[in-house]
This record gives structure tokens, sequence and C-alpha cells, in this order.
């Protein structure tokens, strides 16, 4: 029995190999790719057609045939693993609604190895689009929140341990910032992604006269990957793309990490509703954090596939291979899942999640976070270098812990005992100016750089960045409507040349 595929081979395709490699490709591949697949070779037909290189007869066969299929969709291609792949499995189909001469002609000129290259930056472009929508909707949420809560004051923390005071509001628009370059990092990517393979044929492409311009043109591409060898070997848009993703992910364990903190019954700081939390099978008191364990662990998995599609890649030779390009970009599409999923959740994390503001300006009084501001005043009033005044409000903190005493209990008699004790001599700070620098309110409307913690200021960073925000939305918009406006023209034309 020979090939389905090729006259070169004699033999069957092995039921294993039908088995592990070709069954569970398709099964996996082909409902995702066969819009694209049908775009790809619309265009193809229009090319050829406008070439010359196919009879108007069998372009208008072709395109008939097309649009046939596209209509019935993917449900209606019987899927055979001994045709190896999506392409020969949608071609068999196309050659038994049109015949074999015309279904036939529809490979000219190229290769699936060009094919496989278009198909990927296709899928990889929606992968940009829908990631990038999807941050932006997370980075929306958290500004939102960085306005709200923008004079709650909490503790900020260093080694998780309380630092200097800031508010919620701080923190979420720090993580906005975050997201922005997550964003920005994705968006740099779609020049790279958004070029034309097509035309490369298998690595040396071909003594056809074909258009590859108007080929990227139909497809939405802003160009050529000019070189026929690099457009087959390299799938490195893929990686670039896993590594923004990987990014992303390790930027949301790292606010998912602190939220896990501060949700726990030791901080008690953060609260979120019970439909974002799960209970457990035994102890009737608990509420679980699952959604933030959920979403550090798919980190995790994120970094996972990076690695393992780089691996891929390493040692293969600069050309077409199956591992060098499809398991490489199996990751990819993996990891886009991945994405989207732990993206709306959260985005759903940073919605909900709640501040007990009570309980953290408490907590930021008790912790001696303001301390820093103590040593500011000794430097600005009493002259002492900044060294100088470190060692005295540390001797000023340790001597308010052994006194069972907060913040709040410092008096000046006590800085002036550590200052005469570490710097020499007795400081005379008035009162009013000791309580005032302990203040945690006072110390973050003091910080009104741009950057800083104060409200006025957070505000500021806010608008500015809502600004930023919607300036990417409409960037966004706009390739979507780039790719809309090519697929548009290309359906018109493929109906006017089946018609």
């Amino acid at each position: 029995m020979e090939s389905k595929v090729s006259r070169r081979l004699t033999e069957p395709v092995a039921p294993e190999v039908c088995e592990h490699i070709y069954a569970p490709r398709l099964a996996r591949d082909f409902q995702a790719v066969f819009a694209h697949m049908t775009d790809l070779n619309q265009a193809h037909v229009l090319m050829l057609a406008a070439c010359g290189l196919v009879s108007p007869a069998a372009a208008r066969a072709l395109a008939a045939g097309l649009l046939r299929m596209e209509e019935e969709g993917p449900g209606a291609v019987p899927l055979d693993p001994e045709r190896e792949d999506s392409y020969f499995n949608y071609e068999a189909q196309l050659i038994r609604l049109i015949g074999a001469d015309a279904g036939g002609r529809m490979h000219i000129a190229r290769s699936r190895n060009d094919l496989t290259s278009a198909l990927d930056r296709m899928r990889a472009r929606d992968l940009l689009l829908d990631a990038g929508q999807a941050l932006l909707s997370v980075e929306e949420h958290a500004l939102d929140g960085a306005y709200r809560f923008r004079d709650v004051v909490m503790p900020g923390y260093t080694h998780l341990q309380p630092a200097q005071p800031v508010t919620y509001g701080f923190y979420l628009a720090g993580v906005a910032q975050s997201l922005a370059r997550d964003f920005g990092r994705l968006s740099d990517a779609w020049a790279r992604t958004n070029a034309s393979p097509l035309g490369a044929g298998a690595l040396a492409g071909t003594a056809f006269a074909i258009d590859r311009e108007m080929l990227a043109k139909s497809l939405g591409f802003d160009g050529l990957v000019e070189n026929a060898l690099d457009a087959v070997a390299t799938r490195d848009f893929g990686l670039e793309i896993l590594a923004g993703l990987s990014q992303v992910a390790i930027g949301w364990s790292r606010v998912a990490q602190d939220y896990h903190v501060l949700v726990s019954h030791e901080f008690q700081t953060i609260e979120f509703p019970d439909r974002v939390t799960g209970t457990s099978s035994i102890m009737p008191q608990k509420k679980n954090p699952v959604v933030l364990e959920h979403l550090k662990g798919k980190a995790g998995q994120m970094l996972g596939l990076y690695v393992a599609a780089a691996s891929a890649v390493k040692g293969t030779h600069f050309t077409n291979t199956i591992d060098g390009n499809r398991e490489t970009m199996r990751g990819v599409w993996e990891a886009g899942e991945e994405t989207l999923r732990c993206l709306s959740l959260f985005d759903l994390v940073i919605a909900t999640a709640r501040p007990n503001a009570a309980l953290m300006r408490r907590r930021v009084t008790e912790d001696f976070c303001a301390a820093t501001d103590l040593a500011d005043l000794m430097v600005r009033e009493a002259g002492l270098s900044f060294r100088e005044a470190h060692h005295v409000v540390g001797a000023v903190v340790r001597a308010a812990m052994d006194a069972g005493l907060s913040a709040e209990g410092i008096t000046p008699a006590m800085v002036d005992a550590a200052a005469l004790s570490e710097a020499g001599r007795a400081l005379h700070l008035p009162d009013e100016a000791v309580r005032r620098s302990l203040d945690p309110g006072s110390s973050v409307a003091a910080r009104t750089l741009p950057g800083g913690p104060a409200p006025e200021a957070v505000a500021r960073s806010v608008e500015a960045a809502q600004g930023r925000l919607e300036a990417r939305r409409a960037a966004l918009v706009a390739r979507r409507t780039q790719l809309q406006a090519a697929r548009d023209a290309l359906k018109r034309a493929v109906r006017e040349l089946a018609a």
C-alpha cells in the first residue's frame, strides 16, 4: 500500500507514528489553524490567478471550493492521521470537492515549510492582540484602585519587614506600571512577528514568478521575511513572545505572593470576597486563597514552557525541522492559553481585593515605619549627618520596643537620651516636630515628588498612566482593524473570483 501523501514512500505510515505523532497533532491543531489556513489558501489562489500561474477556470474552481470549505467549517473535513498534518488533510478535502486537477494546483510555488511558518505568525498575531487586551484590562483595574485607595496608608515592606509608610493606592500604581512594561514587551514583538515568510518555499524560494508582496498585503502582514532560508528556519518570534509571556507570569506571581501574605490570618490587611476563595473539606473555618495559589503555580509552568521551547530549538540546524519549529511553537500556544486564563483571574484579583484601612493604619504606626522621617528631621533641624541620625533613631526605636511603646510613644526626651549616647549631644527637638515626623500620614503626604506615595502624586501618576493606557488601547485597535480590513478585502476578492 502506498503512502497517501507521497509516491516516494512505498509503505503506509507505521501505526505508532500515526498514533503518537500525527493523530495528536491533528486533534490539537486542525481546529485552531482552520480559519487561518483558509485565509492563507485563498490569498495564495488569488496570487496564482493574478500572476497567471493557474488558468481562470482552475482559479474559479479553487476559489469556489475554498469558500465552500470555509462555509462548512472544520467539522466537515474528515481527518486522517495517515495524511500527516492539517495541510494535507485540508488539501485532500478540497480535491474531493473540486477534483484532483484543479485542487492539485493550489500547491504551486509553495511548501508546507513557508505555509506553516505563515500560519504560526498569523496565530501569534492573534495571541499578541488578545494578551495585550487582557493586560490592558488588568492595568485599568489597577489604576482605578490606585486612585480610589490613594489615601489608604499602609506599611511598605522590604525583605518582608515593615519599611516605610506608603498607601495601597501607591502599591497598585506600581503594579500598573509593571503591567504597562509587560504590554510594551509584547507590543514590541509585533514588528518581528507580523512579517510574511510566504514565497520562501521549502528553504530556497521558488522559480515561479509569484508576487510575495501581494501575498503579504492580502494577509495583513507589514512586510516580508526576505531571506527564504531564515523564513522557514526560524521561530525566534515565538520564543520572544514566550519570553514576554513568562515575564507577565513572573509579575502576576509576585503580586499574588504579596496578597498571599496580606490575606493571611497573621496580617489580615487585605480581604477578598468569598467568591474568589475556597474552603476546606474538613476544617469549616477555612477561607483559602485558591486563586492566588493557582496564579503562582501557573507562573512556574510558564517558565517551564519557555525553557522547554528554547531547549527544543537550541540544538537544531538552521533550517526547517520538526523539533526546532513545531515543538517550539507548541509551547507558545500552551503558554498563550494559560496566559489568557491567568490574566482573567489576575484581573479578578486586582478588581476585588479590598484593604483593611483601619488595621493597615494601626500596623504602620506600631511597626515604626516612619522612623526614617525622624532621622530626616534630625538632619534638617539638628545638623546631624544622616549616618549619625540613623544611629540615634535606631537607639530610640530599640528603647521604645524595650519599653513596650509604639512609635506614638516616642518623646523628645527619649530622642535626647539616644542622641547623647550616640552623637554626644542632646538635640532639643520640639515635641510637635517629633510627633509629626513619626506620623505615617504626614510621612506619606511629604513625598510629593513624581512617583512618590503622596495622594496627590499618585493621582497625577494615575492620570498620566491612564492617558498612556488609552494610547496603547488605540494602537491595539488599529492593529486589529488593519488585519480585519485585509481579511475583508481578501474575502471580497475570493468571492469575485469564484463568481
